[in-house]
């Protein structure tokens, strides 16, 4: 019984964070979190440009606190927005950003808008980032392009739980164009990097005289 509970309550929290997800385009929506406490459900929004999601005088967060409390049978929804530190380090935030791009400027500069995003990805001190933007990109038949800079791990435990990936997808003239970004933040602990102490050291000079 308790099981069933827990799994019904993790599937709502999907359901909750997909559709938030999708109502919350080109705004820099990065994910969602929904804790629940004594006085109701509370749903944090990440997000790199919160002033959008709250909307004027706050509308845009009371037309979303209503509708989630009709459509998820929420009580007493609360919703609070937190800003994202560092825009260029979270991989949605950079995924959506390209997709909003494309669907602006088309694909000609679709290059450009790869290279760009790399440099400031790197900048922002990210240790690797890969971008795959494929669809019917130039011609009509489709294809895969990759940008890639730096250093990212593709296997291991790093690859899942390190590496930060999100996909978007961008709707143009000639169809649907998917976005899929990979970003290895600067703070992650890489296994291979292991840093011997000096004390070590002389401990083991000691004992070899």
């Amino acid at each position: 019984m308790i099981e069933r509970k827990f799994v019904r309550e993790k599937l709502k929290e999907y359901h909750v964070q997909n559709f938030i997800s999708s109502t919350l385009s080109n705004v820099g929506h990065s994910h969602t979190k929904v804790v629940r406490t004594p006085l109701g459900e509370k749903i944090i929004i990440f997000a790199s440009r919160p002033g959008l999601i709250v909307g004027r005088k706050g509308e845009n967060i009371k037309k979303l606190t209503g509708t989630l409390k009709r459509r998820f049978d929420f009580e007493n929804p609360q919703i609070e927005i937190s800003e994202v530190d560092n825009p260029n380090l979270d991989a949605q935030i950079v995924a959506e950003r390209i997709a909003s791009t494309l669907e602006r400027f088309g694909l000609q500069k679709f290059k450009g808008i790869g290279h760009k995003t790399l440099q400031d990805v790197i900048s922002a001190g990210a240790l690797g980032i890969e971008i795959v933007i494929s669809g019917k990109i130039p011609s009509s038949r489709a294809k895969s392009w990759r940008f890639y800079q730096g250093y990212l791990k593709k296997s291991g435990d790093i690859a899942l739980s390190g590496v930060r990936t999100a996909f978007a997808t961008a709707l143009i003239k000639t169809g649907s164009v998917g976005v899929r970004v990979s970003i290895m933040p600067k703070d992650i602990q890489l296994p291979d990097n292991i840093q011997v102490s000096e004390e070590i050291i002389k401990e083991e000079g000691e004992s070899q005289r």
